[in-house]
């Protein structure tokens, strides 16, 4: 009798082993150390978190378990842009059932859901508050679950972001939800975990859209500043900027991108010369105490925030503008707050940003798993930072429940008011 030796499957939900766990959790720690620009901000003991995560690394568990441990490693950092990126096959077993929330004073609610069998049964309300996670306070399920995994700058930053990934787990697991609807009815709803990280999500808008008001109020919503056809779009819809009575720029939902692309934005609208962030970033030096000076071995290279030219081969605009702004605007969109403050062109309108801008540095640790992190830090020109605090705005406008559920855009309309204002 022939016997065919036939190959092992490879189990989805383990790929690495305890060795490999292990040497991710150092290089992890390494990096970090070495490449993260705002230890001044940490208060956790870095040193002995790697000695508690190396030991647990080393016990037998699943990839998307180790994931989730790892998260809280680099929570401790406090920066929301740094993490840990899993590899694509992981990335596709992460899911959350599809269904928008927002966080609006710390509460979440339920703002869309898109459309499949199980929603078309279901049919959660929309401006439905989530009260109850599988029978947890939603609250609690917040605090104990989500939150050691995310290490955001700001209180309120951390708590945003939290409620975006609240529903975030396995793929194919169900979820029973206590929602409360508009009306002050109570009712459950099962939903499965079904989109992936690796998918589209179902809300993601295009990286610009142009919206023109009654009023001749030109609303430009940015949702990155990513994509490099970013400003060639915005040359196209503005060739010139006839009949704009007002430009409001929203930054609320971007996340990501360039600050290049933010320049070049913000020299559409500007007939000045304007200065953009000045950055640091961390130099070691370990033979410093060996010679005898007092520096530490840990010094920062500064990099002088440069003057930035209006684009003089397109036309300028010179009409009143405002930018909106919340505590989910990210990265590079917080560079484009920072310079347009610069410009003294506007006022930005809503909640303080982030406080994690500029590109994020992505660095390779073991079998495609990624480190992101911020590796440098940014301050307005005056060296005041913002890293670590935000772009604050000069007219804060708190998003409320009642606006929420009555379809009111505060932050927009305080916008409208202020444009109308100038032009007076």
């Amino acid at each position: 009798m022939l016997l065919v030796a036939l190959p092992r499957p490879r189990m989805a939900a383990q790929q690495l082993s305890a060795a490999d766990r292990e040497e991710l959790v150092a290089r992890l720690w390494s990096e970090a150390r070495y490449n993260f620009a705002g230890w001044d901000r940490v208060r956790a003991n870095w040193d002995s978190a790697l000695g508690a995560t190396l030991r647990a690394a080393a016990q037998p568990q699943s990839d998307f378990a180790f994931w989730r441990r790892s998260r809280r490693l680099t929570a401790l950092l406090g920066d929301l842009q740094t993490t840990v990126v899993p590899p694509p096959a992981l990335r596709s077993r992460v899911a959350r059932p599809p269904l928008a929330l927002v966080s609006v004073e710390d509460r979440p609610f339920l703002v869309d859901y898109a459309e499949n069998d199980e929603m078309r049964v279901a049919r959660p309300e929309r401006l439905a508050e989530i009260i109850a996670v599988q029978g947890v306070r939603a609250e609690d399920w917040i605090r104990d679950s989500i939150l050691p995994e995310i290490g955001g700058a700001t209180p309120a930053a951390r708590w945003e972001r939290a409620v975006t990934d609240m529903l975030q787990g396995e793929r194919g697991t169900s979820l029973h939800l206590t929602l409360r609807l508009p009306g002050g009815e109570d009712r459950g709803v099962s939903v499965t975990r079904t989109v992936s990280l690796n998918d589209r999500w179902p809300f993601d808008h295009s990286a610009m859209s142009i919206d023109t008001l009654p009023d001749g109020v030109v609303v430009v919503r940015l949702m990155s500043l990513g994509t490099n056809e970013l400003v060639e779009q915005f040359d196209r819809v503005f060739a010139s900027f006839a009949g704009v009575r007002g430009l409001i720029v929203d930054l609320r939902q971007a996340v990501g991108g360039r600050e290049s692309n933010a320049y070049d934005l913000l020299a559409r609208l500007t007939p000045q010369p304007f200065l953009g962030v000045m950055q640091r970033t961390t130099i070691y030096r370990p033979a410093v105490p060996l010679v005898g000076h007092p520096e530490p071995a840990i010094s920062w290279q500064v990099f002088p925030a440069d003057s930035v030219m209006p684009r003089r081969n397109r036309p300028v605009y010179k009409g009143p503008i405002a930018v909106l702004s919340s505590a989910a605007t990210l990265g590079a969109p917080e560079d484009f707050l920072a310079a347009f403050r610069n410009t003294g062109r506007g006022v930005i309108i809503g909640a303080t940003s982030a406080g994690s801008p500029g590109e994020a540095l992505e660095l390779p640790l073991v079998k495609d798993w990624m480190l992101r992190l911020s590796a440098v830090t940014e301050a307005f020109p005056d060296g005041t930072d913002f890293s670590g605090a935000g772009v604050a705005p000069e007219l804060p406008v708190p998003a409320r429940v009642d606006d929420l559920l009555a379809g009111r855009d505060a932050a927009l309309e305080r916008a409208r008011g202020y444009l109308a204002a100038q032009r007076d």
